[in-house]
């Protein structure tokens, strides 16, 4: 679809879930390559998962003259209208949300508040300050029991299998209502298991270290034949900076543009990789860098076990209307993204 440039330079950026793993690593990118944007970012901080990886993130972003925090909840209509009032944000970049399929499972409260209240106050706040484009986070799940690969964004996604998932669908619908209605430009982003330094501790790999550095035994789902678009993080955070500075052309009557300004995109790796080939480099990465002795026996700590509720066999992202709108593909190879969370996480645990 059309798109408008945005210089964003001298822009106010507000990121929501500032301290989170994509939002604290888009920011410092952000000030890496401009250096008179001002960024607001809000973080609830909650205990999701440890919240001191949460500080540890955002000391890298305290550090900067223009970084401004807040801590606060986007559940909170008032608290997100008076952001936008005193701050006045040109580009908005929704990634706060209560992330995890399996934990929705048992938790379906926190993730209508977050995931749909949430992201209403902040379409509302868009709607009534107006804003130059917001880019939001969706997620692969939406795709659900779509037995069609690889994923492309032409597909339907009416079948989630998690609410999780079903929330982020709504996002999505939420947000072409509000481009229709009110010709906000509105971007949305569909992520695919996204890893790397300063990750998230919910996330499998994640996991997997912290229990083959414990000797524990580890479960590998649908007996080792899940595939997933693993999807390094400075190929993420490098995607958006290309989406955040092309929004979809808002409509006007005069030049007879009616469609919506709304798009949608894949950020994947575009090479889905078996989960038992991931581990096995994982456990070799972890072994040269010596958090894992020379000798460790992979096989006495893996268990094969059926697929989890929530979940699918294969994740595989189409990203070709990211290639030909943004000339945009990853580079990052699995071993070697590996290899510097590795790095990592033995720097950050003083291994």
């Amino acid at each position: 679809m059309d798109k408008v440039d945005i210089k964003l330079g001298g822009k106010v950026i507000l990121i929501t879930g500032v301290a989170g793993f994509i939002g604290a690593t888009l920011a410092r990118k952000l000030f890496d390559i401009y250096n008179d944007i001002r960024i607001v970012g809000i973080d609830n901080m909650n205990s999701y998962y440890d919240v001191s990886l949460k500080e540890y993130r955002l000391g890298w972003l305290l550090k900067e003259a223009s970084f401004i925090f807040i801590k606060g909840d986007i559940t909170d209509k008032e608290l997100v209208l008076s952001v936008f009032k005193q701050y006045r944000p040109q580009i908005v970049i929704n990634l706060a949300a209560q992330a995890g399929v399996r934990y929705s499972i048992n938790n379906p409260d926190t993730y209508i508040e977050s995931n749909i209240i949430g992201f209403y106050n902040v379409l509302e706040a868009c709607r009534n300050y107006s804003v130059e484009h917001l880019v939001f986070a969706s997620s692969s799940s939406v795709y659900g029991l779509n037995k069609k690969i690889p994923y492309s964004t032409e597909d339907k996604t009416d079948f989630p299998v998690s609410l999780y998932a079903a929330t982020k669908k709504s996002n999505e619908l939420f947000a072409h209502a509000y481009a229709k209605l009110y010709n906000i430009p509105i971007t949305g982003v569909r992520f695919f298991t996204v890893y790397g330094p300063a990750g998230r501790p919910d996330m499998a790999y994640f996991g997997f270290v912290d229990k083959l550095r414990r000797g524990e035994e580890i479960q590998i789902f649908n007996y080792g034949k899940c595939k997933r678009d693993f999807t390094y993080i400075d190929d993420v955070v490098r995607g958006l900076t290309y989406i955040l500075c092309k929004a979809p052309l808002r409509m006007n009557k005069e030049n007879e543009n009616l469609q919506p300004p709304y798009a949608v995109y894949n950020i994947g790796n575009g090479q889905p990789e078996n989960l038992l080939d991931f581990v096995g480099i994982l456990q070799q990465e972890l072994i040269e860098v010596g958090i894992l002795p020379r000798d460790y026996e992979f096989e006495k700590y893996k268990r094969l076990v059926p697929m989890q509720q929530g979940d699918v066999a294969v994740t595989y992202a189409d990203t070709r209307t990211l290639k030909t709108d943004f000339d945009f593909i990853p580079t990052t190879s699995l071993r070697e993204g590996l290899k510097r969370f590795v790095e990592w996480y033995k720097t950050y645990y003083c291994i």
